[in-house]
């Protein structure tokens, strides 16, 4: 159980940082993306949520002992070389816990999941016995023209029914292979048609866009990462960029300023202050965002060139890339004691820096290229936690990461290492460092 404890706490414990650092990448990507239009602020809103639920994961997988034997390593290799290199900090990137602290961690990580899990399984329950109680509206006069209008005009070809619920406040959206607006009841006799066609504009703007699936699909991505705040906030910039999207697309056809003010009795109309609490629907009012919706609606249009698309783009993509890149590079890891780490208290344990310790080697046994791995093309990094012991002879050595073809070398070389011994207050202790063996082979 260790290993799957060592892996879920792993994960937990590079999203409480990567998360952060992808919101805040992801909100100056998207102030850079407001000029371009509120697509693509949400496209980069999106690409946010996946990577703060999948780089946590991608950072647990073992990098370092992953490696290719392309076919032609064997004919284009030259030299073969082993560098050594002392602490690479990769020392620094675990974290031990005793295997009672991880379990009970592990436990309250899987039950908040399974919170998480169990409320999302509540809510499509929810949704579809409400579905089912819904009551189909015949579409005729202005209200079948208006649908035959949006329909024609966003290009939808799969059919959409429209219903009526007494369950929800607002129009909503919803439904995968079929289409479907869900209309408060009354709302078809109770409003003038020029605010009723904006809300099945708006609605069948969703549907065109499928929302309600990409919606399920974010859900479903985001659950091991419901958890986190930086999550929630980055949810809470979808929904309000999505509604933005599709208020641009009604827009574009009945006009800015006529959409805005309809859209603006529509809400004083339906809510009268209560929330629409419908799963996973999407609608009008899906985000507590009117403000700056009818501020984007009504402010004056900028012409963008293709160049400032372009560069906007280009350095939206540089900065995830680099943001992806170096959470991976630094990731961290969660191991738990062994039974020979208990036997040395931690406090007698110190990490000292690398070119401290490789000042500190009296003799060291260089590393060879193991002949099978040089022919099969493999490379790469072993890296090697290692106990020093009072008398400079290292006692515990294992391996942290590396390809397997490439570890029993690296073992057997620094295991005959010897330090000075590590005098604290005049008195020798045991230390921990790192050693990094670097395979390369030239071609």
């Amino acid at each position: 159980m260790n290993g799957v404890e060592s892996v879920l706490l792993a994960y937990v414990l590079n999203s409480l940082w990567q998360a952060p650092l992808v919101f805040i990448t992801a909100w100056i990507a998207a102030r850079m993306m407001r000029t371009v239009g509120p697509a693509a602020e949400h496209r980069v809103w999106v690409g946010a949520l996946l990577l703060e639920s999948l780089l946590p994961a991608v950072s647990i997988l073992p990098w370092q002992r992953m490696h290719f034997a392309w076919p032609w390593h064997g004919a284009a290799l030259g030299d073969a070389h082993v560098a050594v290199q002392m602490g690479a900090g990769a020392g620094l990137s675990s974290l031990r816990l005793s295997p009672a602290v991880m379990s009970v961690l592990a436990i309250v990580y899987a039950v908040i999941t399974l919170y998480f899990v169990a409320r999302f399984v509540w809510r499509c329950v929810r949704l579809s016995a409400m579905t089912s109680r819904t009551e189909p509206v015949m579409l005729s006069g202005e209200v079948a023209l208006s649908c035959e209008r949006w329909s024609g005009r966003f290009g939808i070809v799969r059919p959409v029914s429209v219903v009526t619920s007494p369950e929800v406040f607002a129009p909503v959206a919803l439904g995968v292979a079929k289409g479907r607006v869900m209309l408060p009841a009354g709302m078809v006799t109770g409003l003038p048609q020029n605010d009723l066609d904006t809300a099945i504009a708006h609605e069948f703007a969703h549907i065109r866009r499928n929302d309600f699936l990409k919606n399920l699909l974010y859900e479903i991505v985001a659950l091991p990462m419901s958890y986190h705040p930086c999550l929630w906030f980055t949810r809470r910039r979808i929904l309000e960029t999505r509604e933005m999207v599709c208020d641009a697309m009604a827009a574009g056809v009945q006009g800015d300023r006529e959409y805005a003010q309809s859209l603006l009795r529509l809400a004083s109309l339906l809510l009268q202050g209560r929330p629409v609490s419908v799963p996973h629907a999407i609608g009008v009012f899906d985000a507590n965002t009117l403000e700056r919706r009818l501020m984007k609606l009504t402010e004056k249009k900028r012409q963008v060139g293709r160049w400032h698309v372009g560069i906007s783009v280009a350095a939206c993509v540089a900065l995830g890339i680099a943001t992806a890149a170096s959470a991976v590079a630094l990731r961290l890891g969660v191991d738990s004691q062994s039974s020979s780490d208990k036997s040395t208290p931690k406090a007698e344990l110190h990490s000292i820096p690398p070119d401290v310790m490789a000042g500190n080697i009296i003799s060291k046994v260089n590393p060879k290229y193991p002949p099978d791995a040089k022919k099969a093309g493999i490379q790469g990094t072993v890296v090697l936690d290692a106990v020093v012991g009072k008398t400079g002879h290292v006692e515990q050595l294992k391996v942290a990461s590396g390809p397997n073809e490439l570890q029993q070398s690296s073992l057997d070389a620094v295991r005959l290492w010897r330090y000075k011994p590590f005098l604290l207050n005049g008195k020798p202790i045991e230390v921990k460092t790192t050693v990094s063996v670097i395979y390369s082979l030239e071609k």
